[in-house]
């Protein structure tokens, strides 16, 4: 196996431009903008509108086919793909809220939402593979930045929905259909698979992920002031648009890594050989994937049974943990479905409130509810953040499971719901706080831990499978439970509408108790994957093994 040649371009410039690519993949996170004018104009119930919130949360997360695609084709074709599907769908909910074409029929409206939002796992995907290969050493650092830029989404676009577009819903779609499109053209060929830095530039390579850490905290800060700001005074048109001019200098501030390599390049290179022996790069001149893994000869069952038998080969030995596992080997362990629930647990109740914000809000006497989504999206953003740092700290200072947070963020989660339950005063922002925290941390832990336990070959199907626990949770929790409760109590008061905190309040006591058996099960797979960490952990470094 040869040793990897250096390749021109830096993979921080895919980093910072996966940072817009991320921003866009969280246009699902705009549904409780648009849903309450949704219901309005189309006149749906409760019921049918938290389906269509289940709609939303299936196209973002099953993303099998994605996970497929980033094997076989470069990242610009997997965001091309995103772009085509975000166009098409927002393009007919927009035609729906808008009325430029009338009576369109509920299922029609389903799909549409589908595909929209399935733009998100073709964004998101692209963007998480060709990165996670791209630095490979810091798994958890990169899945915590990726996925709390998508975390702040929400917060940017309601910037967007508050300042720019008049906090109309139908503008909101128009820009969904055509704006997130246009900003994923403009940046999609800068995401490319890069040979990975050595372990000898560890030490700048941390330097300039606490740069982009900084710069994504100052972003979320500055988005949840300039929300409230405008939420309490009132703000003219050009002082929206100097917020908005900020947003979009912050949002470039990743790209000050790649110009400083670029002109202040000493001692920056990377590298052609590796200074770690543990850590041996295959050759990627031969492939254009994304990965820098060299891609296994393809052949047949038939092919192989015969050389087994005239003994020209010897049989594959099945993976051990912590190496690279193909996603029907995956599919049958039990540690696979020990984090497929925990993660189904943590999300699927998280994403239940988040779903249905809008409404718990105004049962509970506040009418305008953007302060709310953008406080979650603030706390979901620190959560995944968070996450990716404190995991990565500990895995490599004491080789402890990245599963221990999951339990730790999901029996806060139970805190949450009960407080949300108690409908006490002052308790509906907190509550709404530390549920975002929990919630985005569910997302960091998993993606590493499903790399490490699974090896980074087929990571794509992997974590996307993995993902199918959050429209799932979706529909059982938020489609079926909290709807035909929350229709149940609206029907007692005698009309379309529940005011009071009883509109939710079982719906929370079971979210909570769903919480509690996920955190058994996370505590269970943590005692489960310990040997695993410290195998890869040893000593504090990690211990890289291509699989081949």
């Amino acid at each position: 196996m040869s040793v990897a040649k250096s390749g021109r371009r830096p993979p921080w410039v895919g980093l910072s431009a996966a940072v817009w690519i991320e921003i866009a993949a969280g246009n699902s996170y705009t549904f409780p903008l648009y849903s309450p004018t949704l219901k309005s104009v189309m006149g749906f119930t409760q019921q049918q509108l938290t389906i269509l919130g289940v709609a939303n949360d299936i196209g973002e997360n099953i993303g099998l086919l994605p996970g497929i695609a980033c094997n076989k084709f470069p990242p610009w074709v997997i965001l091309l793909i995103g772009v085509c599907a975000c166009f098409i769908g927002y393009g007919i909910l927009w035609l729906a809220v808008s009325q430029t074409v009338s009576s369109l029929p509920y299922w029609l409206l389903w799909i549409a939402l589908c595909i929209a939002t399935h733009s998100s796992a073709w964004f998101g995907t692209a963007v998480l593979v060709t990165n996670m290969r791209n630095f490979p050493l810091s798994r958890g650092t990169v899945a915590g930045i990726l996925k709390g830029y998508i975390g702040i989404s929400a917060a940017v676009y309601t910037e967007i929905y508050d300042m720019i577009l008049n906090e109309s819903a139908s503008n909101l779609l128009l820009f969904n259909t055509i704006g997130i499109p246009f900003i994923c053209l403009l940046v999609m060929y800068l995401i490319r698979p890069c040979t990975p830095a050595s372990s000898s530039q560890e030490s700048s390579v941390h330097g300039h992920f606490i740069f982009v850490q900084i710069a994504s905290i100052s972003l979320a800060v500055y988005l949840l002031t300039t929300t409230i700001i405008k939420e309490v005074m009132s703000v003219s048109k050009p002082l929206c648009f100097m917020f908005i001019a900020i947003m979009v200098i912050l949002l470039l501030a990743p790209a000050v890594i790649p110009i400083k390599m670029t002109f202040y390049n000493k001692g920056n290179q990377i590298s052609t050989e590796s200074d770690d022996p543990l850590l041996v790069i295959p050759s990627s001149s031969e492939t254009n994937l994304g990965s820098f893994y060299e891609e296994e000869e393809e052949v047949s069952e038939i092919d192989m049974l015969l050389a087994v038998g005239e003994g020209a080969v010897k049989k594959r030995r099945r993976p051990r943990r912590g190496e690279d596992f193909r996603f029907k080997e995956a599919i049958v362990k039990a540690d696979f479905w020990l984090l497929w629930f925990v993660y189904f647990f943590g999300v699927g109740s998280g994403v239940t409130v988040l779903n249905n914000l809008a409404q718990i809000g105004v049962s509970l006497g506040h009418s305008d509810t953007t302060i709310l989504l953008s406080l979650f999206s603030f706390c979901n953003f620190l959560g995944r953040l968070g996450a990716g740092v404190v995991s990565e700290h500990f895995v490599r200072s004491r080789a402890i499971p990245r599963t221990v947070w999951m339990t730790v963020s999901q029996t806060g989660m139970i805190v949450a719901f009960l407080l949300y339950a108690s409908a006490l005063d002052g308790t509906l922002y907190a509550a709404t706080a530390l549920l975002g925290v929990c919630y985005g941390v569910q997302f960091a832990i998993m993606i590493p831990t499903s790399s490490e336990l699974f090896g980074l070959k087929n990571f794509g199907i992997i974590f996307n499978f993995m993902q199918i626990g959050n429209p799932v949770g979706a529909f059982l929790f938020s489609g079926l439970l909290a709807g035909y409760l929350y229709d149940y109590e609206a029907a007692k008061q005698g009309g379309s509408s529940c005011l009071g905190a009883e509109c939710y309040r079982l719906t929370f006591f079971i979210l909570a108790g769903f919480c509690g058996f996920g955190a058994v099960l996370s505590v269970i797979l943590s005692i489960r994957i310990r040997p695993v960490y410290q195998m890869l952990y040893a000593g504090g470094s990690f211990r890289f093994n291509s699989g081949h």
